[in-house]
């Protein structure tokens, strides 16, 4: 009986030493090539870089890496730079990371590059910022552009003065989404641009005063969800919904709603999916590659079938300068509204 039970004893722990070897082999076949790290500055309550991480999964699985995601828990820069700093030390094989504000994280983030860290910005900031700061490049939305082509299309549609929404007035690089639709239309953006805040109902009440004060306004622009659910309410309370040629950056359920029954226009669209996405890929191939070369690292990408299948299930569409690439900016129209809620918070 006590033999039996050792030999089957003995069976057991070959069979699970066993299991453990294969599972050992396996796990070392499928080790990641190279190990990043992405840092924004976003707060943990902000869902709209969830997209960002669905992003940074794929693109890990696509290129065989790995890349932890690290943000300061309540937003506060100051807490964002000790994690570029704590980047550095760690010697990650690459750093990707948000200009959330440049005077405040250029020192932490010349530490990575310092230490010839591969490093790629993404997000906030702008391209002239990221080649100061020794970037590889840059993905995002240039925000001038973006407005400037949103205010394209609504002169295009008769429009010929606005009002911009701005409730991240303390981020100086929004104004030029305001900036940017100005000079689309040929007005001064200053006198067009209110300061709102960011609480909703303060932002609802200013946006009423203005319109009651500027009664020809022809367009409204806000700088994201929040402002534009709160310019909703303000508009249907007016009984301007439908009336006055309404655009926003960002999307949201209450945006897609909006665009569906004609309330809003249109949403210009940075596309974040690929502000993961995109830098995962690129420190992949300057692993892999060993070049940092824009051009050659784009040619690279742009030949990877699993990067064009994301594109086309998605319906994304980057666009490229001499070195950096840009995520935005897109529309989001009646036409393509229903696959972009389809992936909406997960890939859109």
């Amino acid at each position: 009986m006590r033999l039996c039970k050792g030999k089957a004893t003995l069976r057991i722990l070959v069979t699970a030493l066993t299991l453990a070897t294969g599972f050992g082999a396996a796990t070392a076949a499928r080790a990641a090539d190279a190990h990043f790290v992405l840092i924004s500055h976003a707060p943990d309550s902000d869902s709209w870089w969830n997209t960002i991480k669905n992003a940074i999964k794929q693109a890990d699985e696509d290129f065989n890496v790995e890349t932890d995601y690290r943000n300061p828990p309540n937003g506060d820069i100051a807490d964002m730079a000790r994690l570029v700093e704590q980047a550095a030390a760690r010697n990650y094989d690459g750093v990707i990371v948000t200009i959330a504000d440049y005077d405040v994280l250029k020192s932490s983030i010349n530490k990575v590059t310092a230490k010839k860290i591969p490093l790629v910005t993404i997000n906030s900031g702008t391209e002239e910022q990221s080649a100061q700061l020794g970037a590889i490049m840059h993905v995002g939305q240039p925000e001038y552009v973006a407005g400037k082509a949103a205010g394209e299309k609504a002169k295009a549609a008769g429009v010929k003065s606005f009002l911009c929404v701005n409730h991240i007035a303390t981020n100086t690089v929004s104004f030029d989404r305001c900036r940017g639709f100005a000079e689309a239309l040929g007005v001064d953006y200053k006198a067009s641009t209110i300061d709102s805040g960011q609480d909703p109902t303060e932002i609802q009440s200013k946006v009423s005063a203005y319109l009651r004060n500027h009664p020809n306004t022809g367009a409204i622009l806000t700088l994201g969800p929040t402002p534009a659910s709160a310019t909703l309410k303000a508009v249907q309370q007016m009984g301007l919904a439908g009336k006055i040629y309404f655009c926003t950056f960002d999307f949201s359920d209450d945006i897609a709603k909006a665009i569906q029954n004609g309330t809003i226009q249109f949403a210009i669209d940075q596309q974040p999916y690929l502000q993961g996405y995109i830098p995962v890929a690129v420190l992949a191939i300057v692993k892999k590659e060993h070049t940092t070369d824009p051009a050659k690292i784009r040619q690279i990408l742009e030949a990877n079938p699993k990067f064009k299948a994301r594109l086309t299930t998605y319906g994304l569409a980057p666009s490229y300068g001499p070195k950096n690439i840009r995520s935005g900016p897109g529309f989001i129209t009646k036409e393509n509204l229903d696959k972009v809620v389809k992936y909406a918070g997960q890939y859109r």
